[in-house]
């Protein structure tokens, strides 16, 4: 059976430390703690004396003072990575932690998923082809040598850099490695890193390369383990659930994000609030429990780029700029039909087809399988769709030879909307408006990614009232924009009513809009 060593980097919050020690261990795995020597000396003292007749516990014989960026993260790593290797020779997994993480599975789960998988977890892309940097130095970490702390000495740092640069100082990357990179929270299992430590002794010429890089525990282990472990035996991930920000800081979890936590395929969660005192109490007693069940959701990252990027519309960011093509032509007609209830649209499309014959195409820029026609490529995925939008309505109008169209969108896609309004040529808008129960919002946010089938239902009912409102502003938007052309078809209206608006927008004669909006449960579930 899977036993972990923790490998435990930390500087501060001594009674956490210790809380977070006895807690892992409780169940029978191993701790190996690095805490920093640039701390005060009083609490390593406490976390010592408190932690002394745990024999799942061992500390690295050499403390030394980290600083983020730098080679002295790494070391102190393998310092108590060494410490674990001698003290606990039956450890089978070693797995890196920071004092800001706390496990969000059992131990009993977290020793099955590792014992069905035989592999290392660490993130690790080609450091020159990957987009994982986002932004600030990428190339300059590696080609010039860095002994000072961009933090705490700014403009030193960028000024050695520049004169590195200025007197041609580009040193060369060692020939048989190729640098990878990813998040430092990894697991690796024992051969791993006792492969690690050996190739450490034997590669100098490594070490003195890696020792001068900026942020090397971010590079160092993702590359060496590449080099040292089969393709095949390597999952590219972490199992440390952590997000960022868009401005790159890490997203902390407070009391009420439990149960979201639990429902993540992580068995570590990055980085939990100093103030979330029932979240961590919670958590605490998870790890040694057993027989829980953990239904898998995994919405975590979709909802909370869902919930952060509501009411930004117009104050964080300006309005995206779409490329610019030449016109659908102003003899065309685009018609869009909008309704968040997809099978709703789809429905209506074929009544439509069935009385008309005007080509109609389902959600093209919102789903990937929407049947389409070959268009070299244009249509092959719904970025492509999306960025050459003009160009691919072009195409559709050519190949089914006519100069009315129909398309579907989500209420969503405004920005598309106005594009299209825009051009020469005629755009009509039919929205559609449907009857919402908290059943629908829920199949919805399943749809796009915020709930999974086992989302617990206190998250759902919270989630509920943010959705639906959503919703509605979509709506509100919509009608804000008073596009020309706009008609709308409401599920509380009459077949007459709603005639008369088809008849508009289709601009055909109202006994032939009467029969498509009397199709048989045109707005049923």
């Amino acid at each position: 059976m899977a036993r972990i060593a923790y490998i435990l980097l930390c500087h501060k919050n001594p009674e956490a430390i210790v809380q977070q020690a006895r807690q892992l261990t409780a169940a029978g795995d191993y701790m190996a703690i690095h805490f920093d020597a640039g701390a005060r000396r009083a609490d390593y003292r406490r976390i010592r004396a408190a932690l002394a007749d745990n024999a799942n516990i061992t500390f690295a014989r050499r403390r030394i003072k980290c600083g983020w960026g730098e080679w002295s993260l790494v070391q102190a790593s393998l310092n108590a990575i060494e410490a674990a290797i001698r003290t606990f020779p039956r450890a089978t997994h070693f797995y890196m932690l920071s004092g800001d993480c706390m496990a969000i599975k059992t131990a009993e789960y977290a020793h099955a998923f590792l014992d069905e998988n035989d592999a290392d977890f660490i993130e690790s892309h080609d450091f020159f082809e990957s987009d994982w940097i986002k932004t600030g130095l990428k190339t300059e970490r590696l080609i010039y040598r860095h002994v000072l702390n961009e933090r705490r000495h700014k403009r030193l740092f960028y000024a050695s850099i520049a004169l590195q640069k200025k007197l041609g100082l580009q040193r060369r990357i060692p020939h048989d490695i190729q640098v990878q990179i990813g998040s430092q929270w990894w697991c690796l299992r024992r051969t791993t890193v006792e492969q690690i430590l050996e190739m450490i002794r034997e590669r100098p010429d490594i070490m003195r390369f890696f020792r001068t890089t900026w942020i090397p525990d971010e590079t160092f282990f993702q590359t060496l383990v590449r080099h040292l472990v089969p393709q095949t035996e390597i999952r590219c991930r972490t199992l440390t659930f952590l997000m960022f920000s868009d401005y790159g800081m890490p997203v902390t979890f407070y009391n009420d994000h439990y149960d979201l936590l639990l429902g993540q395929d992580f068995l570590f969660a990055r980085k939990i609030s100093p103030e979330a005192q029932d979240l961590k109490t919670r958590l605490g007693r998870l790890y040694a429990a057993t027989g829980v069940q953990f239904p898998i959701s995994n919405e975590g990252v979709s909802l909370f780029r869902f919930l952060t990027g509501r009411g930004r519309i117009g104050r964080r960011f300006a309005t995206r700029f779409w490329e610019t093509e030449s016109s659908l032509g102003r003899e065309r007609e685009l018609m869009i039909v909008t309704c968040k209830k997809w099978h709703v649209a789809k429905r209506l499309l074929q009544r439509i087809r069935q009385e008309t014959n005007l080509p109609a195409i389902e959600y093209l820029f919102d789903e990937d399988d929407t049947p389409l026609p070959d268009l070299g490529g244009i249509q092959s995925t719904l970025e492509k769709r999306t960025r050459h939008r003009r160009a691919l309505m072009r195409m559709l109008f050519e190949y089914y030879d006519t100069d009315r169209l129909i398309v579907c969108m989500d209420p969503g896609n405004l920005d598309l909307m106005h594009d299209f309004s825009s051009d020469r040529s005629v755009t009509r808008l039919l929205e559609i408006e449907c009857r919402f129960t908290d059943e629908d919002v829920i199949g919805h946010a399943r749809r796009i990614g915020l709930a999974g089938e086992q989302t617990g239902a206190e998250t759902l009912n919270r989630l509920l009232p943010t959705v639906r409102m959503d919703m509605m502003h979509e709506s509100d938007r919509i009608r804000d924009a008073d596009f020309a052309h706009h008609r709308r078809l409401r599920e509380s209206a009459s077949p007459e009513e709603n005639a008369a608006e088809l008849a508009d927008f289709l601009t055909i004669p109202h006994d032939k809009a009467l029969e498509i909006a009397k199709a048989h449960q045109l707005f049923a579930d």
